[in-house]
C-alpha cells in the first residue's frame, strides 16, 4: 500500500526512526511522497532517494557522530576561540562535514539536486531567520529567493534544515533581497511539518503516515520555570512545539506514531551503541504497537 510520510526533528534522537521504519516495512506499507525537519529531513531525503530501510540502517549503524563536528582550525591552538566564533559565526561547528556526507550518500543514488526527484516527492521545511519566515524547499525557492528549484542541491537543503542553531554556523542563501538570508533549523518553526503534504483544500492525495520523536501533545508536562535559564529553555521549546501541536490537535491523531525518547540530547554525537540500539528498539515498538490498528 502506498502511503506518504513526514519525520519530525530531533537530532541524533532519529535513530528510532529507523526502527519504526523497520514496523513500517513489516506491514508492507510504502513511501511515495516524505517530508521532514531537522534529522527527519535526511531520513525523507534518503527514502526519496531510493534509499531502502536496510540501506538507511547500514548508513547510520556505520556512522561516527563525531565525524560531523567540524569547528574552525583555529579552535584546535587557541581553544578560547569557539567563543568568538560563536559571537561573530553564530555557531560551533561549520556543518561542512554533515552536508559533505548528505551529499556523497545522495550522489551514490544519482541525486544531487531537486531536479532529479520527482517533483512534490520530498518536501525540506528549514527557517529564514533574516525574512521571518518558514519556507519550504523546493516549493518556496523560486517565489522567495528567484532560485529554480531543479538547480537547487538536495544535501544542501537538508544541511539547512538540520543546522540546530549555535550549534552549527547558519548557512547564507542569496536572494531577491541585497541582504542575505540567514537559514537554521526548520524545526524553529516547524518540527513536525505533517501540514506540507496536505493539498490546499486540506485533501489528502493518499494515507499520511507522520513519526514524531516526542509523546502525544495531550501527555506533555507542564515546564516548570523557576528562572531566566529555564525560561530562555521554555521559548525554544515552545517555539518548536506550539505550531505543530495545534494542528496536530486539529488534525487526525490518529495518523501519528509518537516515539517517546528519554535521556537523550538532541544534539549529544557522542551517543554509545546502546542508545542507539535502544532507540532502534523504541521506534520498533511503537511502530509495530500503533500500526496493528493503521489504516484503520
Amino acid at each position: 500500500m502506498k502511503i506518504d510520510g513526514v519525520f519530525s526533528g530531533g537530532g541524533v534522537k532519529a535513530y528510532a526512526f529507523i526502527g519504526a521504519l523497520e514496523g513500517i516495512q513489516e506491514k508492507k506499507l510504502e513511501f511515495e511522497r516524505v517530508a521532514g525537519t531537522s534529522a527527519g529531513a535526511i531520513l525523507a531525503a534518503f527514502i526519496a532517494s531510493g534509499y531502502k530501510v536496510g540501506e538507511i540502517e547500514s548508513l547510520l549503524d556505520e556512522l561516527n557522530l563525531e565525524e560531523f563536528l567540524d569547528p574552525p582550525g583555529l579552535t584546535k591552538i587557541l581553544p578560547g576561540s569557539k567563543w568568538f566564533f560563536l559571537y561573530f559565526q553564530m555557531g560551533l561547528n561549520k556543518g561542512d562535514k554533515f552536508e559533505k556526507w548528505i551529499y556523497y550518500h545522495l550522489a551514490k543514488k544519482g541525486i544531487f539536486t531537486f531536479g532529479d526527484i520527482k517533483e512534490g516527492y520530498l518536501k525540506v521545511v528549514v527557517s529564514d531567520l533574516t525574512l521571518g519566515k518558514l519556507i519550504v524547499i523546493p516549493d518556496d525557492l523560486e517565489r522567495v529567493y528567484g532560485i529554480n528549484p531543479n538547480d537547487f542541491p538536495v544535501a544542501k537543503a537538508v544541511r539547512m534544515s538540520a543546522g540546530f542553531p549555535y550549534f552549527f554556523m547558519p548557512k547564507k542563501m542569496a536572494g531577491k533581497h541585497k541582504e542575505k538570508s540567514l537559514i537554521v533549523d526548520g524545526g524553529l518553526l516547524s518540527n513536525f511539518p505533517i501540514w506540507v503534504l496536505e493539498s490546499e483544500t486540506n485533501k489528502r492525495m493518499r494515507p499520511i503516515l507522520g513519526l514524531k520523536l516526542s509523546d502525544s501533545p495531550q501527555h506533555i508536562s507542564p515546564k516548570k520555570i523557576k528562572n531566566a535559564l529555564d525560561m530562555l529553555h521554555a521559548l525554544f521549546s515552545t517555539m518548536k512545539q506550539a505550531h505543530d501541536a495545534r494542528y496536530i490537535a486539529k488534525s487526525q491523531k490518529d495518523s501519528i506514531i509518537f516515539i517517546p525518547v528519554k535521556d537523550v540530547q538532541t544534539v549529544d554525537f557522542k551517543i554509545d551503541q546502546n542508545v542507539k540500539e535502544r532507540l532502534v528498539q523504541s521506534g520498533r515498538e511503537e511502530a509495530r504497537k500503533f500500526l496493528k490498528y493503521w489504516p484503520a
